[in-house]
């Protein structure tokens, strides 16, 4: 087929995504020198005859099968001579913020690098000559790929974390790079030339963005493949799948992503907590405790943004693994315990009751700050 042309913006410009490589068991793999070559997986408090998840697994306990999100028993079933660790999130805090110090640090160029942090183990990094949206000139590939290189070292010398670098002429392509080269050879980019080269016969389901349900959904117009969806009608996306999202996908499709990368610092919009019970709870008294327990958990990380709450969400998971989820707006915003215990518990009214329940989750969300969202990254944080 012929290959749809691709946007131009202008100079080039080179986007960086780190990404580091087994993060939380290689923390661990550090605090233990004496684990390292052996299966580690890291999720819930480091029992795998308890329920509770992978939240990370070496290399070596990759082998076996063992991935993220699964759950720790099957784990133990894959790779039983595995070593199982408790999750410690403030360890993992102090080594990205030595990390993301360690980015801010770099210069690429006269001026520091923008860095747009994503998350514990991730972040964007651009040129901050024109204010982190375009790259000077005078960068070649040959330029991105030494500089995504020397961030390698750099790390490596900081930490003692290696990490993976993708580069890209934009965001999108920067991150899924990142992934053909981990953790070997460890540097990887694509580039306008080499999208459809890279990309253009695998699924949608390998573009960043699209999950299962927009691949199934994609699939059903007949558009299966990244080519595919390039070449695809924008106006058909539009009318099937809506006005916003259906032009995206066409356009991530094609390679093209516009937005900045962004050193805004993240402003949440929402706190959240689960918790996952080791016998299921049928007693629906227990269950109403269970959920008024969790929200003065979630009503003290609000209580540090110094924002009230002004709607609340339930999360319930019964057994074997369904999942409902129900919500209410408040008459007005509010940071009273008392108030916010029982809307979350007078959610519990809108679900079946007549199931044992294996996990409770409940969201708090703030109204916005001073000034509003604008010119601040949002997101919901669930812990």
């Amino acid at each position: 087929m012929t290959e749809p042309p691709l946007e131009r913006d202008g100079a080039r410009r080179w986007v960086l995504h780190v990404d580091l490589d087994q993060f939380i068991a290689a923390v661990e793999v550090l605090r233990r020198p004496e684990l390292a070559g052996r299966p580690v997986v890291v999720g819930g408090r480091g029992d795998p005859t308890e329920r509770g998840v992978v939240s990370t697994a070496s290399y070596e306990a990759r082998k076996y099968g063992v991935g993220s999100g699964m759950p720790l028993r099957l784990a133990a079933r894959k790779c039983p001579d595995a070593v199982f660790l408790p999750v410690d999130a403030p360890a993992y805090d102090a080594a990205s913020v030595e990390v993301m110090r360690t980015l801010r640090s770099l210069r690429w160029g006269p001026a520091p690098v923008v860095v747009q942090v994503l998350g514990w183990d991730e972040a964007f990094v651009a040129d901050g000559s024109s204010s982190g949206a375009e790259a000077l000139p005078a960068h070649t590939l040959a330029d991105a790929v030494a500089f995504a290189q020397q961030v390698r070292a750099e790390v490596l010398a900081a930490t003692q974390l290696h990490c993976s670098v993708g580069v890209g002429n934009n965001k999108l392509q920067a991150k899924i790079a990142t992934d053909f080269g981990k953790p070997d050879p460890g540097v990887y980019a694509i580039t306008d030339e080499t999208w459809f080269a890279e990309m253009g016969e695998r699924p949608t389901r390998a573009l960043w963005g699209v999950g299962a349900k927009t691949a199934a959904r994609l699939a059903s117009l007949g558009i299966e493949t990244v080519a595919q969806l390039a070449a695809s009608d924008a106006h058909v996306l539009a009318a099937e799948i809506g006005p916003t999202m259906g032009p995206w996908f066409h356009r991530i499709g094609r390679g093209v992503d516009t937005s900045p990368v962004d050193a805004t610092p993240w402003v949440p919009r929402a706190h959240g907590r689960e918790e996952t019970f080791q016998q299921d709870l049928d007693d629906w008294d227990q269950v109403e405790a269970a959920v008024r327990r969790i929200t003065q958990r979630v009503l003290a990380d609000i209580e540090r943004e110094g924002r009230p709450a002004f709607r609340v969400g339930l999360k319930l998971r019964y057994r074997p693994f369904f999942t409902v989820s129900r919500s209410r707006k408040l008459p007005e915003p509010t940071l009273d315990a008392d108030v916010l215990a029982d809307a979350a518990a007078a959610l519990l009214e809108r679900v079946e009751k007549g199931r044992p329940v294996r996990l409770l989750g409940v969201r708090l969300e703030m109204v916005p700050p001073e000034g509003g969202y604008d010119g601040s990254r949002t997101a919901a944080r669930q812990e």
